[in-house]
């Protein structure tokens, strides 16, 4: 049985889901999206990515294409007909339909597309393993674009040496994972996480699990690390919306927390989930 997706204003099935050749996120990649994880049937973290998505559409000179009450409909809709359980919804905007022209083109409709996958959404039962890497990407990283090439190129560069992920440097500095923000702990016990900037993604996870990490009383630093300061950390771990917190036991070759996921890792993706579940819609 195929998935239902929502193109345009109607719920197609996937094999008759059709975009224009001449649609400037098949051209240009001028688009935006977003990944919304369900868990049990309902939506995490709707509100933050809601917020997220229009803030991207305004970087860029867009608008929503529909309000968010029927944003709203349109997932808890596509949720139901593909009887999703655990995974998530994912959303596109582009500019819409144009002639080929670098120059954006007026009052032309936005592209919504959208569709669900079926993921397992599971507490971390093993580390990852992560290899460094020169950050190619674009100066705009706070605006989440569909200009993915780079993160998918720096994702198999860590699969083709038999790791899971790649964490990206510039000027000798860590910004983030692949498709995740990163995170250290001292020995001493403190969380060091790259400050918010045009140099990373403002997660949503991100700021959930921040949030969290300070109602438990623990010590958060927002300041860029190196690859060798996490290497000498006590623990490591990542945050994104379908991984949650995901601890990382060794970074190029260099074994963190015995090679075992770190117990604070452990215990803020436990919370999160418990939060989480609280407040999904």
């Amino acid at each position: 049985m195929s998935r239902t997706v929502y193109v345009n204003g109607a719920f197609v099935p996937e094999e008759e889901a059709k975009i224009s050749v001449f649609d400037r996120g098949f051209l240009f990649a001028d688009a935006v999206y977003e990944v919304t994880a369900v868990m049990d049937g309902k939506l995490l973290e709707y509100d933050g990515h809601m917020a997220r998505l229009e803030r991207s559409l305004g970087e860029l000179e867009m608008e929503m294409p529909v309000d968010r009450a029927t944003m709203l409909e349109l997932h808890r809709e596509l949720v139901k007909r593909n009887n999703i359980e655990n995974g998530c919804v994912y959303l596109q905007v582009t500019r819409g339909v144009a002639d080929r022209n670098f120059v954006f083109p007026k009052d032309t409709p936005e592209t919504l597309v959208m569709f669900t996958q079926t993921k397992t959404l599971t507490e971390p039962k093993s580390g990852l393993k992560v290899i460094s890497a020169p950050d190619i990407r674009w100066g705009r990283r706070d605006i989440k674009t569909v200009q993915l090439l780079p993160a998918s190129l720096s994702k198999m560069a860590a699969k083709k040496q038999g790791k899971d992920d790649t964490w990206l440097v510039e000027d000798g500095f860590v910004t983030e994972g692949s498709s995740n923000n990163t995170y250290i702990v001292t020995e001493d016990g403190r969380i060091i996480t790259r400050q918010l900037s045009n140099s990373i993604l403002p997660g949503i996870t991100r700021a959930a699990v921040l949030k969290l990490v300070a109602e438990q009383g623990l010590e958060i630093e927002e300041r860029a690390f190196t690859i060798e300061e996490a290497k000498k950390a006590k623990e490591a771990f990542m945050t994104s919306a379908t991984c949650f917190v995901w601890p990382v036991v060794e970074i190029d070759g260099t074994e963190l927390s015995g090679g075992q996921p770190g117990p604070l890792a452990v215990r803020l993706n436990e919370i999160y989930i418990e939060e989480a579940r609280k407040n999904a819609i």
